[in-house]
C-alpha cells in the first residue's frame, strides 16, 4: 500500500452538518478485516435483549446490546441501567485504534448487533448528563451498510440526513451535535446480512 494510499484511508472527512460537528474515517485501521471482527464479536459477546421505557411505555429494543468498560463507568438511558463488563482483548484493540484514529480516550462502549434488515434504533441522543455537555461519540461500523439517519432538534426547514455507513468505518460526532441533532438506524426494506455497531464514550462519574 503507498503512503498517499493510507494516509487517504486514515484521513477524516467532515460531513457539513449545521450546528453539529461530524467527521467520517472510510477505513479505520484493525487487526483484521471489518467482517472477522464483527464475527468474533458476535460469537463471544454475551448480547442482551433489553425493554426500555419511552413516553411511560415499555417496549422491547429491536437490536441487541452488550456494555463494556471500565470499573465504575455505569450508564442509564431510557430506563436500562447499565454496569459495565471488563473490556475483552478484542475490544481493547479496537480501542487503541479507534482513540489513534480519534485523538481521544475513551472508557466505555456500548455494542449493537443488529441481527438482520428487521432490526433498527429509534432516533435519540446520546444527551445523558454523565456524558457532559458536548461528548464527542466515536462510532464504529461492521459489516451490513445500514442507513445512519440524522434530524434536526428544532429547525424542521433542514433535511433528514442519511449516511450510508461502510463496513470498518468510524464516524466521530462531537461539539454541539447530541444537543441539536436526533440520531438512528432504519429498519431496511431489503433482506440483509447482520451489522454490529460500537460507540465508544466517555463516562463522567
Amino acid at each position: 500500500m503507498t503512503d498517499d494510499l493510507l494516509r487517504a484511508q486514515t484521513t477524516f472527512e467532515r460531513i457539513p452538518l449545521e450546528d453539529a460537528e461530524l467527521y467520517y474515517l472510510r477505513k479505520l485501521p484493525l487487526a483484521q478485516i471489518a467482517e472477522a471482527v464483527m464475527h468474533q464479536l458476535i460469537a463471544e459477546v454475551p448480547w442482551r435483549s433489553e425493554s426500555i421505557v419511552v413516553r411511560g411505555k415499555t417496549y422491547l429494543q429491536p437490536r441487541l446490546t452488550a456494555w463494556y468498560g471500565d470499573e465504575g463507568a455505569n450508564y442509564t438511558y431510557s430506563g436500562i441501567h447499565l454496569v459495565p463488563l471488563p473490556w475483552t482483548h478484542t475490544l481493547m484493540e479496537i480501542k487503541n485504534h479507534v482513540e489513534d484514529a480519534a485523538g481521544t480516550e475513551f472508557n466505555s462502549v456500548l455494542l449493537n448487533y443488529y441481527r438482520d434488515h428487521r432490526d433498527s434504533m429509534g432516533l435519540h441522543s446520546d444527551d445523558e448528563p454523565e456524558l457532559g455537555r458536548r461528548p464527542i461519540i466515536a462510532s464504529v461500523s461492521l459489516g451490513e451498510e445500514r442507513t445512519f439517519i440524522l434530524k434536526h432538534k428544532t429547525k424542521k426547514n433542514l433535511n433528514t440526513v442519511r449516511l450510508k455507513l461502510a463496513s470498518g468505518s468510524l464516524l466521530l460526532m462531537k461539539g454541539e451535535t447530541q444537543h441539536h441533532w436526533k440520531h438512528g438506524i432504519e429498519k431496511d426494506t431489503r433482506p440483509c446480512g447482520p451489522r454490529v455497531n460500537l460507540t465508544f464514550r466517555r463516562i463522567y462519574q
